[in-house]
């Protein structure tokens, strides 16, 4: 899985900062993709942490039941403990069309 933190330069573009990316384990191979999903999240959050602590941060997604990790009380126990994780960051899952997400490289 991969993920990139993004931010919006003085051309008014949004241009990626850092990549990461992380190999799952079997046993994360076989979460559901919305465990998968926040995982990635939480995981970017928690490695970027130091450069967005603070700040409003918004992560899209074209995962649309990933927007109730910070909407409502999460089904399952993982993302229930994953969202209590994110409590002390500004943070708001909304969904946006796959086809939107596009990583602009320079």
């Amino acid at each position: 899985m991969s993920d990139a933190v993004t931010g919006i330069g003085d051309d008014g573009i949004e241009h990626s900062v850092p990549f990461a990316n992380l190999k799952l384990n079997e046993t994360q191979r076989n979460w559901a993709t919305v465990e998968k999903e926040a995982y990635a999240a939480v995981s970017a959050l928690h490695k970027y942490c130091k450069w967005v602590f603070k700040a409003k941060i918004i992560v899209f997604s074209d995962l649309n039941p990933l927007t109730d990790l910070t909407d409502s009380p999460p089904k399952s126990t993982k993302l229930l403990r994953w969202s209590l994780a994110l409590q002390d960051l500004n943070v708001d899952f909304k969904y946006s069309a796959g086809k939107h997400h596009v990583v602009l490289m320079f």
